[in-house]
């Protein structure tokens, strides 16, 4: 079973960082339960086909660009928070924001992304 902060990790760089769909899927199944909950200040999806579509779409929408760590994973018994970075490759990013995850029997059950200030 992964740890709160492997599924943080897996989350921005096996999910939200992967542009192959079959990798993404499989990384989906891995890291969320069946009826996740994702909250991002454009709204809330729910499980994880709507789940993988939001990813996709955000993927499609930045071309070149890839999400990094802005930190280490914090861990608090079942919520993790990891602040992270996007940006074209190589280049200084153009959003950050932190993700908080609630996880539940090994999966991320609740996933919520916050944008930071400019």
């Amino acid at each position: 079973m992964a740890t709160v902060a492997e599924l943080m990790e897996a989350n921005l760089l096996r999910v939200f960082n992967e542009r192959d769909d079959e990798r993404r899927a499989k990384a989906i199944a891995e890291t969320y339960a069946p009826d996740v909950e994702f909250a991002d200040p454009e709204g809330t999806v729910t499980g994880r086909e709507s789940l993988n579509a939001k990813a996709k779409g955000l993927l499609d929408q930045s071309p070149g660009f890839a999400f990094t760590p802005a930190g280490p994973v914090l861990v608090n018994h079942d919520l993790g928070h990891l602040a992270w970075a996007l940006g074209p490759d190589g280049g200084p990013p153009v959003v950050r924001g932190i993700d908080v995850a609630l996880v539940e029997d090994g999966l991320i059950k609740k996933l919520y992304t916050m944008l930071l200030p400019a």
